[in-house]
């Protein structure tokens, strides 16, 4: 009997024990179910895996979470930055008072000098000041000027060449090509930008690297790297002129102006005695540039004595026959052959109103449409005068000795190495308005003959508070031609005709190579492979 009732309190005490169980269970899967109304949908497919929708979702969640937190914290950055400026005026103004009363506790000097902001700016503000970017400096002789850098997208024509010794080449250093390429890329980006869309309503295109047509770049030591770069614009006879500097940190825009050279009218002064075949081919190139191509240019010849003048004025009367051409003037000069003479006497013989842009050449140059673009770029009234450095080319029977057929003109005005030089030495060929040539006194009429009238003008340029743009130009070439220094010369003048004439027959290796050009057969025949019998 208590075995049997044993027994049935034991089985009770299973079933209260399995239903207490089973009402915890039921309890707890009761409590930690997911609300009907929350926000996410369930992660869970039906099988029990987790679904990747449900994935992407919180992590886009946390995404967001996160860039508002980063968004959240450079607001409180910019806040306290603003409030570390506004602390600081009032910590200067303090200063600056307790200063002007005399009562500045000492220790407390360090932090009035502590430089801002605005200091740095008024820093980068007075490098631009001293610079020679604005307006030209005075300068004592032509050997302080720092000459420029021409530059394209993929060449820079340098003065300094180096070890390399190449006049036109791309940039060896990788700095300095990141340098030029990110100079242009600052340039479009203010000719593209809304300021610069706002300032000029009449812009019809978006300015790209195609249209980037060369560069100008010259760094003062203490001040910073000053750039000017052109543009295409509009129309073909429409520029965009940008100056940019670099005050040793980031560029800083200095102007950013539309130039329009469509009036600009050059009048280019050739003085001339004899040499008719050179005229005649000065002439072919002056028509194909300055008739066919650019038409905005009238050509003042200056002619010494009686001896061909009527092949000359023939010349002349074939291109007006045959192109219609009469913006030229002749003038004859019955006296010695003086160039600074004559190329007075042609700026001086200007009768129109207008304030006319003067290219002084020479009978054996030859320039291209881009040097008489560059030619008006580079001029302004009043403010710059153009030193272009032309290319010299070196004795064509020299350098093609070796060739069948002589090359042509075109083809000869290669800038290399061995086809010629940057002609440093000479200030003969400018770019200057009329006006600044009178004001600046003109040339020196006393010096007759040959050499020291184009470098006097040159430093009176220098003296002036005139900028001088000296840059080679990859457009304007000297021709070679067999040249005389006449024993009348003084030795000082004979010695710089010497020099010129033997720096403009052949390249030091080519020279060399007609030197030794005995002892080089002779090599060349002793390694010869002999002949088997």
């Amino acid at each position: 009997m208590l075995r049997r009732w044993l027994l049935a309190l034991m089985a009770r005490i299973g079933l209260i024990t399995s239903g207490c169980c089973c009402f915890l269970l039921l309890f707890y899967l009761l409590g930690c179910k997911p609300s009907s109304h929350s926000k996410h949908p369930s992660l869970l497919w039906p099988g029990g895996a987790t679904s990747k929708e449900g994935y992407l979702a919180l992590l886009q969640e946390r995404e967001d979470s996160h860039r508002h937190y980063i968004s959240s914290l450079m607001k409180q950055i910019a806040e306290l930055k603003v409030a570390l400026e506004e602390r600081t005026q009032q910590l200067q103004e303090s200063l600056e008072k307790a200063k002007s009363k005399g009562i500045l506790p000492q220790g407390l000097e360090s932090l009035h000098n502590t430089p801002t902001k605005s200091d740095l700016k008024e820093f980068f503000r007075s490098q631009l000041k001293q610079a020679e970017v604005s307006s030209g400096v005075e300068l004592p002789n032509e050997y302080a000027l720092i000459p420029f850098d021409t530059f394209t997208l993929q060449t820079v024509y340098q003065l300094e060449t180096g070890l390399t010794k190449h006049p036109a080449e791309r940039p060896a250093r990788r700095d300095r090509r990141d340098e030029l390429i990110g100079t242009v890329e600052t340039a479009l980006h203010v000719l593209n930008g809304p300021q610069q869309q706002a300032d000029d309503t009449r812009r019809k295109h978006t300015y790209s690297p195609s249209d980037f047509i060369q560069g100008l770049s010259r760094t003062e030591r203490t001040r910073g790297t000053v750039y000017e770069l052109m543009f295409k614009g509009d129309g073909p006879q429409n520029f965009a002129q940008l100056v940019l500097f670099r005050p040793f940190g980031p560029l800083m825009k200095v102007k950013s102006d539309g130039v329009n050279t469509h009036g600009i009218i050059i009048n280019i002064i050739v003085p001339l005695s004899g040499r008719v075949d050179a005229f005649k081919q000065f002439m072919s190139n002056f028509r194909d540039v300055c008739i066919q191509q650019d038409g905005r240019v009238h050509l003042t010849v200056v002619y010494f004595g009686r001896d061909q003048i009527n092949q000359v004025k023939a010349v002349l009367d074939q291109i007006t026959r045959e192109t219609r051409f009469r913006s030229f003037t002749l003038i004859q000069m019955n006296e010695e052959f003086s160039r600074g003479r004559g190329l007075d006497v042609g700026a001086r013989a200007w009768r129109q109103r207008q304030n006319v842009l003067l290219f002084f050449c020479d009978v054996d140059i030859h320039f291209t449409p881009d040097f008489l673009t560059s030619c008006r770029l580079n001029a302004e009234a009043g403010k710059k005068v153009y030193y272009p450095v032309l290319f010299s080319q070196y004795n064509p029977s020299i350098i093609y000795s070796n060739h069948t057929h002589m090359p042509s003109i075109k083809q000869q005005l290669v800038i290399k190495n061995e086809n010629g030089f940057w002609r440093d030495f000479g200030f003969g060929m400018t770019c200057q308005y009329r006006s600044d040539f009178i004001n600046v006194g003109g040339f020196d009429r006393s010096i007759r003959g040959w050499g020291l009238e184009d470098v006097h003008l040159y430093r009176k340029y220098l003296h002036s508070k005139l900028m001088v743009v000296r840059a080679p130009s990859r457009g304007l070439f000297h021709l070679w031609h067999e040249k005389s220094c006449a024993d009348e010369l003084p030795p000082d003048k004979y010695k710089m005709c010497m020099q010129t004439k033997a720096m403009s027959e052949a390249s030091h290796g080519q020279l060399g190579a007609l030197f030794f050009k005995q002892e080089i057969a002779l090599h060349l025949n002793s390694h010869k492979p002999s002949k088997e019998i």
